[in-house]
């Protein structure tokens, strides 16, 4: 499934990377691969293959959950680059 040159520019431009020539070409190479390596899955017969939401089976090695005291509202604020009111200020990731 070949990439076109304005799709590896328009995903760059989403995740804020600075693409040279010759990277825009690379990437247009590499990911037009992977996107073919994906199309072959469709081609499987997955009629009698359950859902799973793991391809192998998960065990945590996280500690329990928890509740704690949380740091005092101000202490946390005071770290903040940008803030609106009593949130976190961030810049806008997302498109309409």
């Amino acid at each position: 499934m070949p990439l076109t040159r304005e799709e590896v520019t328009k995903l760059a431009d989403i995740y804020h990377i600075r693409l040279s020539d010759e990277e825009i070409a690379l990437l247009q190479d590499q990911m037009a691969n992977t996107l073919e390596q994906f199309e072959s899955l469709t081609q499987l017969d997955t009629e009698n293959v359950k859902p799973t939401s793991h391809a192998v089976p998960l065990a945590t090695v996280l500690r329990e959950d928890v509740a704690a005291p949380s740091y005092p509202h101000d202490e946390v604020m005071s770290n903040a680059p940008d803030k609106q009111g009593e949130f976190f200020q961030v810049h806008t990731v997302l498109e309409d």
